[in-house]
């Protein structure tokens, strides 16, 4: 129709008895609280839909006339005082004692640096795992009560929503959001003014202000350059997620790092703790080393501290990952900024420089550098972060050097079915969400009767088929597709009869993570998916980057074989992946597939969310599955190693996927003998759900930084800057006669070697060593006693420290064992010394070593 066309949102107005629903609506609590959620669903279901689950949009616009009838509805009302009673009760909780242990609420402070949070679909500030991982752990230190603050930025443009055509492309559609929808208000400092800090940027300054959210017992703060005061291209840096060119990237990293630290000053929070995860914030690095040399301390000290309290967690598994500034950007954004740091542009860069970067400044290898305690994601990726890292370490064989690990967990409370959630109240009481912890409580899972079991699944999975059934629909009605052709993609889409063996592949499309393998075989795919009698529906979901050409040529390839008449209506392609979708994707397909190219996942949380809900893994042998796989709890497919070929690597995997698919999955689905169920089934189907819940749960995750880094990292700063920071600068000048010494330092044996002696007798070893100005104090000599195996290569079973003997006028040190072997029969024994201060975080952290 001509003319304009004029908004007007008609805003109700909150009866007295509902006033709280906007404390409710301001609290993240609700992006894992179901029933905080529920009661907006009960107040108006439809429009719950449409505002996208958004707590904030939906009491802006829900109908005056509802609310006031639900302020006089006596079962709403008493449902929503227990859930105020329940929210209150939550935030009255005080820190649990384990947490005492490492941590004091009143002294100590966790500062949580990310690109991206991943709370809620409402809440679009996140683009994919890295987001939803860092929400899991915000949600898990707020159920611990633990004091911890998370640094972000706020973008006025999330990651895209996405469609896709009748031609199989992605489209990416960007929608701006508006701050009056989020739950969020201007940070404010002890005076009560709005707070805002200033970054400094090529000429110029840029003013950020500070938003702050709320999400149980912990506070998320976050940057927004979009102001007035700043010219138009700046205001645009914090505009999207991921957006824009190099220079985007760059100058949003410093407002995160920078700014973050900055922001946190001005709030006057003074942690204990920081934690950088992934690289984007390594910058808050050099700001804090900035902040110390100000106060006169030299950068190598400052440096010493502030890594000293740093945790660094990596989770990319491929040099290409990583974000890397040539030295012509670094200069251009830091050059001015070098006399704060008290040195030189090329010191700066070889802060940042690996053996894959020549020339440019890497942020991991800042991260690297930067902190002392440093971890992977799951056990397969710390190996292999360690062997990525191995240059900062260069003598320490990977295995030994500071790169550790802690396995990513999920957020049970988010990521569990309502139903699983009301049958464990009903059943084991509502303490089993304080058993998270306790592997042996979710033995209890075997009480479940086995027919209830299996009817709460297909009940979930009854409701997901109309769910699919809708968004197909609504897919293929956009795209002009036919009433008839739409009635043949949904025809096995039955929600009233839910008994087809249902597969789920849904996670961000990347090429390693091969979404395309279960089709090298289309012929027998097609064959295992149209059995009259043991029907199988497949069930494909996920985005691709906007930038990732070939993984968007995926969706292209599954769009392609969807339309075949094989495979029409028994692969279904869904749109929109977001937070939503994949919530109700992992509580209720059957067998959740995950196909990486090992070992190119570093963790990989889907899985995880699905088999806490009693969904079964079938996946490559990668990331978290490399340990949470048991025999019992799934199948695993064997990973060829990189050094097999692609094209090999490809073909095998396809074919054990399938093998496992038709001989293994589809019969025990399908063998009923006699039930209207398979007991062997509901079977593995516990057995993952009782033994994923405790190991694979976001609290268990965090409990592991909080013991293994948070507390370590407390303590070592302590350490560092006691005595006007005495500690940092000894360490300092003590690797710096390090650096010049260790190049000339030799060690030999100064004894006979034995090959054999009788059992009980002593060993005498002796060895020399030139220390080139090093004391021997400032070393350890160590034996190391194993096994070697066919293959030549020694496992170490034993060690042993030598002691120093003497030294001679010409410069010699000797070192003396005498060693009791413990292990009969043959074995090894290999010696080697390394540096030594009593200061260090980890005793092999000055990186050198040698050998005899």
């Amino acid at each position: 129709m001509p003319g304009t066309r004029y908004t007007l949102e008609v805003q109700p107005v909150l009866p007295q008895r509902l006033q709280r629903l906007q404390e409710l609506a301001n609290d993240l609590l609700y992006s894992w609280d179901r029933e905080v959620r529920g009661l907006f669903f009960r107040l108006d279901s439809e429009l719950w839909e449409s505002c996208g689950h958004n707590p904030k949009v939906f009491l802006r616009r829900v109908s005056q006339k509802r609310l006031n009838e639900a302020a006089e509805d006596r079962v709403f009302m008493e449902d929503f005082n227990r859930v105020l009673s329940v929210y209150d009760t939550y935030h009255q909780e005080r820190t649990q004692p384990e947490i005492l242990q490492y941590l004091d609420p009143k002294a100590d402070l966790v500062a949580y640096f990310c690109a991206e949070f991943g709370f809620h679909e409402s809440f679009q500030i996140y683009s994919g795992g890295l987001g939803i991982l860092a929400g899991d752990h915000c949600k898990a230190a707020s159920d611990l009560n633990i004091p911890f603050v998370a640094i972000g930025m706020l973008y006025r443009q999330g990651y895209f929503t996405q469609t896709i055509d009748e031609h199989g492309n992605q489209v990416a559609h960007y929608t701006p959001t508006h701050f009056a929808d989020l739950p969020i208000f201007p940070a404010m400092n002890a005076k009560g003014e709005e707070i805002h800090v200033e970054i400094g940027l090529p000429g110029r300054r840029v003013m950020l202000k500070v938003w702050k959210a709320r999400a149980g017992h912990i506070s998320l703060y976050l940057l927004d350059s979009d102001l007035p005061d700043n010219g138009e291209a700046d205001r645009h840096i914090t505009y999207q997620l991921y957006g824009g060119d190099i220079d985007t990237r760059i100058q949003q990293e410093i407002v995160l790092g920078i700014g973050g630290v900055r922001a946190l000053q001005a709030a006057g929070l003074e942690p204990t703790v920081w934690h950088i995860n992934e690289g984007h914030a390594a910058f808050m690095i050099l700001e804090r080393c900035r902040e110390f040399v100000a106060q006169g301390l030299d950068f190598d000290s400052a440096l010493e501290l502030v890594a000293a309290n740093t945790v660094f967690t990596t989770h990319t598994p491929v040099p290409a990952g990583h974000d890397i500034f040539d030295q012509a950007l670094m200069t251009r954004y830091f050059g001015h900024k070098i006399k704060k740091f008290d040195i030189s542009m090329e010191q700066l860069m070889a802060l940042g420089s690996t053996p894959s970067s020549q020339g440019g400044f890497n942020m991991t290898g800042l991260a690297l550098r930067g902190s002392r305690f440093r971890n992977g994601v799951s056990r397969i990726h710390g190996g292999v972060a360690s062997r990525m890292a191995a240059y900062i370490w260069p003598q320490i064989p990977p295995e030994e050097n500071p790169v550790g690990c802690i396995t990513n967990g999920v957020h049970v409370p988010t990521f569990l079915a309502r139903e699983w959630a009301n049958v464990f109240d009903m059943r084991f009481g509502g303490g089993w969400r304080n058993e998270l912890l306790n592997e042996d409580f979710w033995r209890h899972i075997d009480d479940i009767p086995d027919h209830s079991y299996w009817s709460l699944h297909q009940s979930l999975k009854s409701e997901m088929l109309e769910e699919v059934k809708r968004r197909v629909i609504i897919q293929h009605r956009r795209n002009g597709t036919s009433e008839a052709l739409i009635e043949r993609y949904t025809q096995y889409l039955t929600p009233l009869d839910a008994d087809v063996l249902t597969l789920g592949f849904a996670r961000r499309f990347a090429t390693y993570k091969r979404a395309t393998l279960l089709f090298s075989d289309p012929a027998r795919l097609a064959r295992l998916l149209n059995d009259p009698k043991r029907r199988v529906l497949l069930i494909i979901a996920g985005k691709a980057h906007p930038h990732d050409l070939p993984a968007q040529h995926l969706i292209q390839v599954i769009n392609d074989y969807s339309r075949r008449p094989e495979f029409e209506g028994k692969v279904i392609l869904l749109e929109g992946y977001d937070l939503a979708l994949a919530r109700k994707l992992v509580t209720s397909v059957d067998v959740w597939i995950n196909t990486p190219e090992f070992p190119m996942e570093a963790s990989g949380t889907s899985g995880e969310k699905a088999g806490i809900n009693g969904v079964i893994n079938l996946s490559v042998l990668d990331g978290w599955w490399g340990e949470g796989y048991n025999g019992e709890n799934g199948w695993g497919i064997t990973p060829h190693g990189p050094h097999y070929d692609s094209a090999y690597r490809n073909r095998e995997e396809a074919q054990e996927l399938l093998d496992i698919l038709e001989k293994l999955v589809i019969p025990l689905y399908y063998a009923r003998k006699g039930h209207g169920y398979s007991e062997g089934w509901v079977r593995k189907s516990k057995n993952s759900m009782k033994s994923l819940i405790p190991r694979f749960n976001a609290q268990r995750m965090v409990m592991d930084y909080v013991r293994n880094y948070y507390a370590l990292a407390k303590k070592q700063h302590l350490m560092m800057s006691g005595n006007n920071f005495a500690r940092a600068r000894e360490v300092s000048e003590w690797r710096k006669r390090l650096d010049h010494s260790w190049p000339n330092v030799s060690l030999w044996r100064d004894d006979s070697p034995q090959t054999e002696i009788r059992a009980g007798e002593i060993l005498p070893l002796r060895v020399a060593a030139r220390l080139s100005g090093l004391h021997p104090e400032d070393v350890l000599v160590e034996c190391l006693v194993g096994k070697e195996s066919d293959d030549g290569k020694f496992s170490r079973l034993d060690s042993h420290i030598f002691t120093t003997e003497s030294q001679n006028d010409n410069g010699e040190t000797y070192f003396k064992l005498d060693l009791y072997p413990r292990l009969p029969g043959l074995q090894s024994y290999k010696i080697r010394m390394f540096p030594f201060h009593p200061a260090l975080s980890h005793r092999f952290e000055s990186g050198y070593m040698i050998w005899i």
